[in-house]
């Protein structure tokens, strides 16, 4: 998982409320099981419609400030992957679904939750074309030219992003020392366990 520090860029803007996950992927790709190439489905039948995140805004925007309850609806980890896949990093909303909040974490993406007002000035600056400026290690958020905004989020999650560490990456970097203690006694008391099969050639 890349590691996210700071996202600096441009952003999307989609005040829809309840965009669930089939609108942010649609159903009938969840067979597409490869994570790489996916940002061609996100909102894929809203685009096939004439469907703009934000009218001159260039594909690349790593930021998306969208509506109340973003990522509602199923679960689908196909969600996130798509998302990441259009080149977002960070979604700013006044609330997300639950599972799809925590499968962003999971996948190196950062769902940042503001209050309303503040949302709705976040989507003034994007459609106005304003550049952003995400700072995972003080929290902060600033639109140019104007203060930075304070945000919260866990810590356990907070590390994960900035060393990118997916779940088991994180228990490796954090456990490593009790891991090798632990395979240590397993190969004084269990050494067949741990003899490697006679190549057979």
């Amino acid at each position: 998982m890349t590691a996210l520090v700071t996202v600096t860029g441009a952003a999307w803007s989609l005040p829809d409320a309840d965009v669930d996950t089939d609108i942010i992927y649609p159903a009938r790709f969840l067979l597409i099981t490869e994570k790489l190439g996916l940002g061609r489905y996100a909102f894929h039948d809203r685009r096939c419609d004439g469907f703009a995140l934000a009218p001159g805004q260039d594909s690349a925007a790593p930021i998306l400030i969208a509506g109340p309850n973003f990522g509602c609806g199923s679960s689908r980890e196909h969600a996130p992957w798509a998302l990441a896949g259009l080149g977002i990093r960070v979604i700013v909303a006044e609330s997300f679904g639950e599972i799809f909040h925590s499968n962003c974490f999971k996948n190196g993406l950062l769902p940042i939750v503001l209050p309303a007002e503040r949302v709705a000035v976040l989507h003034a600056a994007a459609q106005a074309g304003c550049s952003f400026h995400v700072d995972l290690r003080t929290r902060t958020l600033a639109v140019q030219g104007e203060a930075p905004i304070a945000f919260t989020v866990p810590d356990e999650r907070r590390e994960a992003l900035l060393n990118g560490w997916n779940e088991i990456a994180r228990i490796r970097a954090i456990h490593a020392h009790d891991i090798e203690r632990y395979e240590a006694g397993q190969r004084t008391a269990f050494p067949w366990l741990w003899q490697k099969e006679p190549a057979h050639g």
